[in-house]
């Protein structure tokens, strides 16, 4: 019997799922979905539910880690964490005074998106140092849909919602798993049955993926297109849709420039020449530009697959073209589709017109060392990190601090990756567990986990179509000398004497802020102050509960009589470059496979290998390949086989599935935690990273590589 139960959200991945916490004395006991809130309805996924066992683990890590004696690769002792701080702040300094700021970098991986406090806070601490080395795990999967859509136009109304559509197009991105889509697609808030309620109004949907996923199971028109040929489906839809005289004439004259050179670059490009390279038929070009066109509202989105799939940025500008072309955009006297509560920029005008220039990159951002590659907007990409840690010269980085994330696992080409985090003069990784980035460190800091500490749902906000806001309390206080990351970002600045410049101002360099000041602090601008939202819930008949804010849901004004801002869709040579793609034709290579990423009910990234439980739901990373494509390789079903690319090959454990198209092979992204050897792949699972070369075919704008549609073949285990 619990002695309390109390109110908050998940923290495992982007979806914040309304949760109740029982709690014994100082111990989390367990955890089950909130009936009483109305978005969610008792909502949370498996992973979620597995919050108690991850908390309470007899391996977690409750005080810092630091090598003996300094000595790289010496065995890890004990220490305060206090003493851990001083210990990095003070190499940081060393470290600056040698060779400047440039040679300290900071990478936040997925987890340190689900504190609410840390990016702010970790961005403010490299911006007193002075370093350009920010990295986060945004670069890692889906650059292109954040940084570089933004030159083609912005709507100031934005886009069409979900709950008011009449289709929606997913593109490579299965929702019901992996809990994330962009503005229009499916919110993951109970996702299946939203969608299927959505479909029961009447909404159509499409689906275009190699493999048919749980999404696919549902679609009104799936497509299984070839792993990486997603701008051939999408330039023939465009293709279909200019020439049938589908798209919206009145919003492209009124507002659209480039209109013309886009129709060109896809006259020739048939529903006949799409289908061949997009491996589907014409008929099936032809009825999703219909179906897509001919609606009233709906939304294409991506998930990250087809951004790792080696043409990022063509696929995001074909999928910004056709909600653009198609006027795929509230509009004067609608509501605001995400009104976003505790998200700054939410709060600025919202008019029925297309935004300045914002530019994300290029022509007065920093540049990276390596391969001519600059920031975008005010992160470095992760593909260049590994190099800038081998590169020799100035600006080379000589520590690095990682919170939340996992990047021996979560970055391209695992094998230099590692190299380059034992080559650091320093690596601290934040980490509860001896993950195998934390295997590499030289010091491990022990954080506070989420059900010990305050936070805002600001993560998932640009999923909520209604002004929601969750301000969650700590359950349990924070075990042994653990920490909120927060606090140790203060003490390594505190020790530089340096000074946290936030939204909000500058924070007290005295004494801890606690974490609702620095959350106001972050969170500066926006609709409702975090410590409202705090304030506002413990004084409702939910306390800890979400709390809804009607009267901040923003209509859209009618445009300015002077607005001259109009999307760009000729923006960096985007037609050229489809033109280019559509005169290309794959060559056969010798690897007769494409090797494509997938989500995983049991695993997010490289989380959830330390669950027990989620281990014995899915203990290996299967390698799914189509029944007809075995039987020819005469490998049976659960066989331990060899997979090889140009560079690397890894085990896996074959899997039979006709969900997969034929000459694909299905796997997860950033999975597992070491190498796994023929002996031990059936209980550990290999990372796919191994097979991936960084440094081939990287996207000049991004610095993306090929994590998904690798050329592979399957050789004898």
């Amino acid at each position: 019997m619990a002695d309390k139960t109390l109110r908050t959200f998940c923290r495992f991945c982007h979806a914040s799922c309304a949760m109740l916490v029982d709690v014994e004395g100082d111990k989390v006991t367990a955890v089950r979905g909130d009936p009483d809130n109305p978005l969610f309805n008792g909502y949370t996924c498996v992973k979620g539910r597995q919050m108690p066992e991850m908390h309470n683990l007899p391996e977690r890590h409750l005080r810092p880690l630091v090598r003996k004696d300094g000595q790289r690769g010496g065995e890890f002792v004990e220490t305060s964490t206090a003493e851990a701080l001083k210990l990095v702040a003070a190499k940081i300094k060393e470290t600056i005074a040698q060779y400047g700021p440039h040679s300290v970098a900071l990478y936040c991986g997925t987890n340190a998106f689900q504190n609410s406090a840390v990016l702010g806070t970790s961005y403010a601490l490299a911006e007193a140092i002075g370093t350009r080395n920010y990295y986060t795990s945004v670069t890692v999967d889906q650059p292109a849909k954040v940084f570089t859509t933004a030159r083609y136009g912005q709507w100031m109304g934005g886009g069409n919602n979900f709950e008011e559509s009449d289709v929606v197009m997913f593109v490579g991105n299965n929702p019901l798993v992996s809990h994330y889509t962009p503005g229009g697609g499916v919110p993951p808030f109970s996702p299946s049955r939203r969608l299927r309620d959505a479909k029961a109004r009447g909404l159509k949907v499409i689906v275009a993926d190699p493999r048919q996923s749980d999404t696919g199971n549902l679609a009104d028109l799936y497509l299984q297109v070839k792993p990486g040929e997603d701008p051939a489906l999408l330039g023939g839809m465009l293709h279909v849709i200019i020439k049938e005289g589908l798209y919206d004439r009145n919003f492209v004259s009124a507002y659209v420039d480039g209109f013309d050179e886009l129709a060109e670059a896809v006259k020739d490009f048939t529903p006949e020449l799409a289908g061949e390279r997009a491996g589907i038929s014409a008929d099936d070009v032809v009825a999703a530009a219909r179906m897509f066109a001919k609606a009233a509202k709906g939304r294409v989105v991506t998930g990250t697959g087809p951004e790792m799939a080696g043409r990022g940025v063509l696929t995001e500008y074909l999928v910004t073209a056709l909600n653009i072309v198609c006027a795929r955009f509230n509009q004067a006297g609608d509501k605001v589709a995400n009104p976003m509560v505790f998200m700054p920029f939410a709060a600025g005008p919202k008019k029925a017109q297309v935004a300045p220039p914002m530019p994300m990159f290029g022509e007065g951002f920093a540049q990276s060392r390596i391969r001519g590659i600059g920031k975008l907007g005010q992160e470095m990409p992760c593909p260049v990190l590994a190099d800038e840690i081998l590169t020799p010269g100035e600006g080379q980085i000589k520590v690095l601090i990682s919170i939340g994330g996992n990047p021996e696992i979560a970055f391209p080409n695992q094998r230099k990756v590692r190299k380059a985090l034992e080559t650091l003069d320093m690596f601290v990784q934040v980490d509860p567990y001896m993950s195998a980035s934390a295997k590499r460190a030289d010091v491990i800091l022990a954080p506070s986990m989420c059900l010990e500490r305050e936070d805002i749902n600001n993560v998932s906000q640009p999923f909520c179509e209604e002004p929601y806001a969750h301000y969650a309390e700590a359950m349990v206080p924070a075990p042994g000398d653990t920490m909120d990351e927060y606090e140790m970002l203060w003490w390594i600045a505190k020790h530089l004497g340096l000074e946290l410049k936030l939204p909000g101002g500058h924070c007290s360099m005295d004494a801890v802020p606690d974490k609702m000041t620095m959350l106001d602090l972050v969170s500066h601008g926006c609709l409702v102050r975090p410590s409202e939202a705090r304030a506002a819930s413990n004084a409702s008949a939910t306390p800890g509960g979400a709390v809804y804010y009607p009267d901040k849901h923003a209509v859209i004004e009618p445009a300015d009589p002077d607005a001259a801002n109009r999307f760009q869709l000729g923006a960096g040579s985007m037609p050229a470059a489809f033109a280019g793609y559509a005169e290309a034709r794959p060559e056969a290579d010798g690897f007769d496979f494409r090797l494509i990423s997938r989500r995983s009910k049991h695993r997010y990234n490289s989380n959830g290998h330390i669950s027990e439980f989620l281990k014995k739901k899915m203990p290996t990373n299967p390698a799914y390949f189509n029944p007809e494509d075995l039987a020819e390789l005469g490998v049976e079903d659960g066989a331990v086989i060899e997979i090889a690319s140009r560079v690397a090959s890894i085990h896996a454990v074959a899997s039979a599935s006709d969900k997969v198209r034929r000459g694909v092979i299905s796997m997860s992204h950033a999975w597992g935690n070491d190498d796994a050897g023929k002996d031990d792949v059936m209980s550990v699972g290999s990372s796919t990273n191994r097979l991936i070369d960084d440094e081939d075919d990287a996207d000049p704008i991004t610095g993306m590589v090929l994590q998904s549609a690798i050329p592979v073949r399957v050789v004898a285990a």
